[in-house]
């Protein structure tokens, strides 16, 4: 069956997407705790249109896929106004498995938890932990499911070395005569660490990849001013001990300043990003603020936006972010007529533009602060790292856990915005941002 004709994903995919690590064991506690259905209500609400998630996260696929069914029962969009992500490849901290069969069985999978009859985004997840020939494979069988059944409609790969999504996009073009639509790199545009900027896009654009989303703006949750996040699981962070001495640092800069390193810090990467990324960014719905109504971003200048990856775990740090990403977009071009039109105050381009130049003029101090830690990346795997092999279970949906009931998540409490707020980071690490 030949391919399906479809628009380029930079001309559909939100700038602004949610992330749904948050739903998630690692993360929280307990995740069916968390009030889901309140939170994709709520993004839909204000304007979110895309949600990233993985079979990786634990229950996060199908904690989506009931609160989207919920939320849509009574708050109908039609399918192609909004977008699911989701991944394959990667199954726990250690175990991985790009079988073609496993491919098959993952995204049917995917498919049942989500509720749907297809997934705009597939990436290959985290590859610097497997082979090239395997993402390879991998990245074929999408492209096949692609073309023969239509229940992938875009392909493209995640992890955090550069120069690994970088060579692997360029074979990939090589090998195949096909770019891949989409590479997702976290922790590598941020206020540390720009790398993403000046080493990888001129690289992916070159190997023709169509959309680089930028996630964890506060680089695994380094950037914040009680230091990394120490869990249940211990201190996971690879960052070294005299990175983070530098980090602290940049902190108490900041302190001295009246900021806290982690509003800069997300600020930054939220705003810089939405620029620098333009060329390998997207047109889609920006999410400027009229609720449940479709936007475009003729509303805000017409040119593509960076696209970046949020993640929370309460409506107020739904809100909240929200609010910040708002600010940003009151900054850009038609900003002033759209805020306006979304309810804000008229003035609101005017102190984005200098809010802008605030955090600017502050991250280059905090730049000067961090010296030759200044992006520093750090090695993954790390020395030592040791993979697990896959043990298969039999690939059949009846043996799966039933999907949670609208009945299991429970019912709001308090929605209204908090003083404070703690921003969860794409890959899980929390920080507390003032109001």
């Amino acid at each position: 069956m030949a391919r399906t004709q479809t628009p380029r994903l930079s001309s559909v995919l939100p700038p602004l997407i949610f992330g749904t690590a948050t739903f998630n064991h690692q993360y929280n506690k307990d995740p069916y705790a968390l009030d889901t259905v309140g939170l994709v209500a709520g993004a839909l609400s204000l304007g979110v249109r895309a949600f990233d998630t993985s079979p990786y996260y634990g229950p996060a696929e199908s904690l989506l896929g009931a609160a989207l069914s919920e939320t849509l029962a009574s708050h109908p969009l039609p399918r192609q106004d909004y977008f699911l992500l989701t991944k394959v490849g990667r199954l726990a901290e250690s175990e991985f498995d790009y079988s073609l069969s496993w491919v098959r069985h993952s995204i049917a999978r995917s498919l049942a938890r989500l509720r749907t009859d297809y997934l705009d985004v597939v990436y290959c997840h985290d590859v610097e932990f497997v082979s090239e020939d395997e993402v390879l494979g991998a990245v074929r069988e999408l492209r096949r499911m692609r073309d023969e059944n239509g229940t992938v409609k875009y392909i493209g790969i995640s992890g955090y070395p550069l120069e690994v999504l970088c060579s692997l996009a360029e074979r990939i073009l090589r090998e195949t005569g096909e770019p891949l639509d989409i590479v997702m790199s976290y922790a590598n545009f941020t206020l540390q660490n720009t790398k993403l900027a000046t080493e990888g896009m001129p690289r992916l654009k070159a190997a023709g990849v169509d959309v680089v989303p930028n996630a964890s703006p506060l680089g695994m949750g380094l950037l914040r001013r009680e230091g990394v996040p120490v869990g249940s699981i211990g201190d996971f962070h690879p960052s070294s001990n005299a990175l983070r001495a530098a980090v602290r640092d940049a902190s108490d800069f900041c302190d001295r300043h009246g900021e806290r390193l982690e509003v800069i810090a997300i600020r930054y990467a939220l705003e810089s990003w939405m620029r620098t990324g333009e060329s390998v960014g997207s047109h889609g719905d920006p999410a400027s603020g009229v609720p449940w109504q479709r936007e475009s971003n003729e509303q805000v200048g017409g040119r593509k936006l960076g696209v970046s990856v949020m993640g929370v775990s309460k409506f107020s740090e739904l809100k909240k972010t929200m609010q910040v990403w708002r600010s940003i977009l009151d900054g850009l071009e038609n900003g002033k007529e759209t805020a306006i039109k979304a309810g804000r105050w008229e003035r609101d381009h005017e102190w984005s533009l200098n809010r802008q130049r605030a955090v600017q003029i502050l991250a280059e101090g905090v730049h000067e602060t961090l010296g030759e830690w200044m992006d520093y990346t750090w090695k993954s795997p790390p020395d030592g790292y040791v993979k697990r092999q896959h043990k298969r279970m039999k690939p059949a949906l009846e043996h799966e856990v039933p999907w949670p009931t609208p009945a299991a998540s429970p019912e709001p409490t308090d929605l209204q915005l908090e003083n404070t707020f703690r921003f969860l980071d794409y890959r899980g690490s929390v920080s507390s941002l003032e109001a």
